[in-house]
């Protein structure tokens, strides 16, 4: 016997359904690698439709507290739009909006104030191709001066030609960001570029000269890297669809409760 059609709205509520337990899974990954600041920064991601409206943290809560249900839902001034006993903290989203304004393939925007990702954030020279690991960003990430914390609407304009088409952006004095079409490419940028800025401080930290390959290796490694065409004999597609997959089995393990 055929299964009973699907009312028509309930396709967008399953599929919202789906998006808030991919992003709760991200925040219980951004705590489980300890990559968090208490309540403070924030994962967003934008609801299907045509609303434009976006999911985020309710603030107060601790990313390992986050769940599909306890997330909120605001339109792209930062409030809430539906029914929530959690307050939210619009001015937490001046950045997150801004940038899911602009860039309409920003489907999820990820910030973090990390010790590395400060620290680099700090020094003038930004993020070095050291490693194979930060050559994925060679050329490849904005800088934002820093404007004090951000709450006014007028850095927005500034902060959004900085980031431009690029994946991720080094907040100077402040933190790092990254972008993705969803909270699990998002996820993986910011793991990747955290990981290139603990080993930037961590070879600095060492006081031997560092050494970095030809501008020209640096640029075919981020082709190689970021899935662009770049003429290896080889090419791995599903490097990030792996990952992911395995990220996703690691928060059922640790906090199955992500998807309540």
């Amino acid at each position: 016997m055929p299964a009973s059609p699907r009312p028509a709205d309930q396709a967008p509520l399953d599929e919202e359904w789906r998006l808030r337990r991919e992003l709760a899974a991200v925040y219980r990954l951004v705590a489980h690698f300890r990559m968090t600041d208490l309540i403070f920064t924030h994962i967003s991601a934008r609801v299907p439709g045509p609303e434009h409206h976006f999911l985020i943290n309710p603030y107060g809560l601790l990313f390992e507290e986050i769940t599909a249900s306890n997330l909120v839902k605001v339109d792209l001034s930062g409030r809430p739009v539906e029914d929530t006993p959690h307050p939210v903290n619009p001015a937490g989203f001046v950045i997150h909006s801004a940038i899911h304004a602009a860039r309409p393939d920003a489907h999820c925007v990820l910030h973090t104030h990390t010790r590395a990702g400060c620290a680099v954030a700090a020094q003038e020279d930004g993020l070095l191709p050291l490693n194979q690991i930060s050559m994925e960003f060679y050329g490849r990430v904005g800088y934002h001066d820093y404007e004090g914390v951000a709450l006014n609407l007028a850095e927005q304009r500034r902060l959004v030609a900085d980031l431009a088409g690029h994946p991720a952006l080094i907040l100077r004095n402040h933190g790092l960001l990254t972008v993705g079409e969803t909270p699990g490419e998002a996820f993986l940028r910011m793991y990747y570029l955290d990981k290139a800025c603990e080993i930037q401080t961590t070879a600095m930290a060492g006081g031997a000269k560092l050494t970095t390959p030809h501008p020209d290796i640096c640029e075919l490694t981020a082709r190689q890297l970021s899935g662009e065409d770049h003429g290896s004999d080889f090419a791995d597609d599903q490097a990030y669809t792996l990952a992911w997959s395995a990220l996703l089995r690691l928060a059922e393990r640790v906090a199955p409760d992500y998807r309540d």
